[in-house]
């Protein structure tokens, strides 16, 4: 699944992103800090995992392996 950063706290390492349909969906550090990213920029495409109850797992990159 794909969406767009809309916030994103550094200090916090949490944030929220748009789904293509619009919804918006809140990420804490845990998720940001299984990407192995160091930084996000607001309006970013990325791709996320989430878990069977719909919490976002993992925010990434499209294409980064």
């Amino acid at each position: 699944m794909q969406g767009t950063i809309a916030t994103f706290d550094p200090a916090s390492r949490s944030g929220t992103l748009l789904l293509d349909d619009g919804t918006e969906l809140a990420f804490g550090a845990s998720a940001f800090d299984a990407s192995g990213l160091r930084k996000l920029r607001l309006g970013q495409r990325v791709d996320i995992d989430t878990d069977p109850a719909g919490g976002i797992r993992e925010v990434r990159i499209p294409g980064v392996a």
